[in-house]
């Protein structure tokens, strides 16, 4: 029976203590479920303030910009009335304007002249057709000098193996007093000496000699004056087929103008020497014309007068 008692009076206990605590819990959540209530009781209340305070901002706003539309449409009736005055001022100015456009547009000379300028008229006349023709033209010119000067150096050297060759002839007659008409190349001698005169006569020397000068001193300018023209109108140059020509051009006539004082001691290496140069020099002189007239067609082509 103790035992029984001792049991019974634990039980008793254990059940005392899991109410005592489910009654804890049951508060407890009581507690949580007004602490959330609450909360979202605040957050309603401030969801309405913010929408109350944007009403409040859009109805300002909504004010504002009618004020504002007032305002402006008071605004463009003060501007139109000071149009509707002005209006007679400016068209006396727009009148000036469009006469002053018409008579530049009218005048041939700016029109040209502005045409003209190929690269963008920075120097102004040197970049029209007028300075780009100066090249091709004078450098006609030497072409024809050059074929001139050689026919004058073969003369030249036609008087000195023509007097050669009357000194072999004279070498070749017989010694005696009766020379003279014993001589079977009497004949021949007396031709070449007529023909050695009439070739004196003609000064061929000085006039190969000045050609020559020519050709080195105003070719050579010519040469220089033809890729700065390019470079004027166009930015740039063209390395090509007539470009190295010209080069070699140049670079020859100086070669041959070199030989001169050893042709003049007598040397007959630098003599020949001198006439292949020359002759190399007006081949490739001959060559480099159809690209030079190629050249002219897009001077013509891009350029205008002057």
């Amino acid at each position: 029976p103790l035992a029984a008692f001792e049991n019974l009076h634990t039980s008793t206990r254990a059940r005392v203590f899991l109410h005592t605590h489910i009654s804890k819990v049951e508060t407890n959540m009581l507690s949580a479920t007004s602490a959330t209530t609450s909360l979202s009781s605040c957050l309603r209340g401030y969801s309405l303030k913010q929408q109350q305070q944007q009403q409040q901002r859009s109805s300002s706003s909504a004010e504002s910009s009618s004020s504002r539309r007032s305002s402006t449409s008071v605004m463009m009736r003060s501007s139109s009335s000071e149009k509707k005055s002005s209006c007679t001022s400016s068209s006396s100015e727009d009148v000036g304007r469009t006469a002053l456009l018409a008579t530049i547009a009218s005048s041939p000379i700016v029109l040209s002249a502005q045409d003209a300028f190929a690269k963008g008229g920075e120097f102004g006349l040197l970049e029209g057709r007028t300075a780009a023709l100066v090249h091709p033209f004078f450098l006609g010119i030497m072409y024809a000098t050059s074929l001139y000067a050689g026919y004058l150096g073969l003369q030249w050297r036609k008087v000195r193996t023509v007097g050669e060759e009357i000194q072999e002839l004279k070498k070749a007659s017989p010694v005696g007093a009766d020379a003279e008409t014993a001589n079977p190349n009497q004949s021949k001698i007396d031709e070449l000496t007529k023909e050695r005169k009439e070739l004196v006569a003609g000064n061929y020397k000085e006039k190969h000699f000045n050609a020559g000068s020519l050709l080195l001193a105003f070719g050579t300018c010519l040469a220089i004056e033809g890729g700065m023209n390019t470079y004027i109108r166009v930015g740039k140059l063209f390395p090509g087929p007539h470009l190295y020509a010209g080069m070699g051009i140049v670079a020859l006539w100086a070669a041959a103008a070199g030989l001169v004082p050893e042709m003049q001691r007598g040397n007959d290496k630098a003599r020949s020497a001198h006439i292949a140069l020359n002759a190399v020099n007006v081949a490739l002189f001959t060559w480099q014309i159809p690209t030079g007239l190629e050249i002219v067609g897009k001077v013509f082509q891009f350029t205008k007068w002057p």
